[in-house]
């Protein structure tokens, strides 16, 4: 438990002080509706923020931290996974066999991981190269772990950058699996059926989800596949809605 409250200790957010305007911050920063006012807890100081949260689940700071941090992970996994799928899509053996797929998650992800966690026990470790010390990022807040050859320029500026490519990759990696189960083919393939047919061929042409009922062709994907000996399950996301 001390563990954990020191880790929320570092990922609390500061909260504006009572009596500030919130309307003038509202005017003087991009909003996700132009013109409304953010709600209090949000006063702008998190990378990406646009005054979004209609239901007020940051309003405890503490926990604010931990939602940031959890959108930054998984736009992180977002941006990899979508990533990881197109490059298949168009070389079907980039990573050479099984080997190689578990040697790129393992540099991309379960390294990564471990010196983001490394940043959080101890703020600042992970923000310098080993071997090239003059490789060190400026002091920062923690839940970014690098060094200057991975953030070449302003680190404000690439926050943001990241955070708003991470929430485009969240959506594109839904769409990409709810339209291959939809049509049993990859990406690519049904971004070029939309470019010829933009009104024949789109989610709303081909399914409709109404209370009480779902109208949608069956899932075109397998239950499985194999590979390279592997039998992996791949049900249907949300099978449920599936006829």
């Amino acid at each position: 438990m001390q563990c954990l409250a020191n880790s929320s200790s570092k990922l609390a957010v500061r909260t504006p002080a009572r009596g500030s305007s919130m309307v003038a911050k509202a005017t003087s920063r991009p909003m996700w509706l132009p013109g409304s006012a953010p709600p209090a807890h949000l006063d702008g100081s998190l990378p990406g923020d646009f005054g979004y949260d209609p239901l007020g689940l940051g309003a405890n700071k503490e926990m604010l931290g931990w939602f940031a941090e959890a959108e930054r992970v998984h736009s992180r996994w977002a941006m990899l996974a979508v990533a990881g799928i197109i490059a298949q899509v168009v070389k079907p053996d980039i990573f050479c066999g099984i080997v190689g797929l578990l040697a790129a998650e393992f540099w991309m992800m379960h390294f990564v991981e471990i010196k983001r966690w490394q940043d959080f026990w101890q703020p600042g470790s992970a923000d310098q190269d080993p071997l090239f010390p003059a490789n060190k990022l400026g002091a920062h807040e923690v839940g970014y772990p690098g060094i200057t050859l991975f953030a070449p320029g302003d680190i404000a500026t690439l926050k943001v950058k990241e955070i708003k490519n991470g929430r485009l990759a969240m959506l594109a990696f839904v769409g990409m699996t709810m339209t291959a189960q939809l049509t049993g083919k990859g990406p690519l393939a049904n971004l070029a059926d939309h470019i010829a047919d933009p009104t024949g061929t789109s989610i709303f042409s081909k399914a409709i989800v109404v209370p009480g009922a779902a109208y949608a062709p069956s899932c075109a994907i397998p239950s499985s596949v194999v590979f390279e000996g592997i039998t992996i399950p791949t049900p249907c996301f949300l099978e449920g809605l599936w006829p």
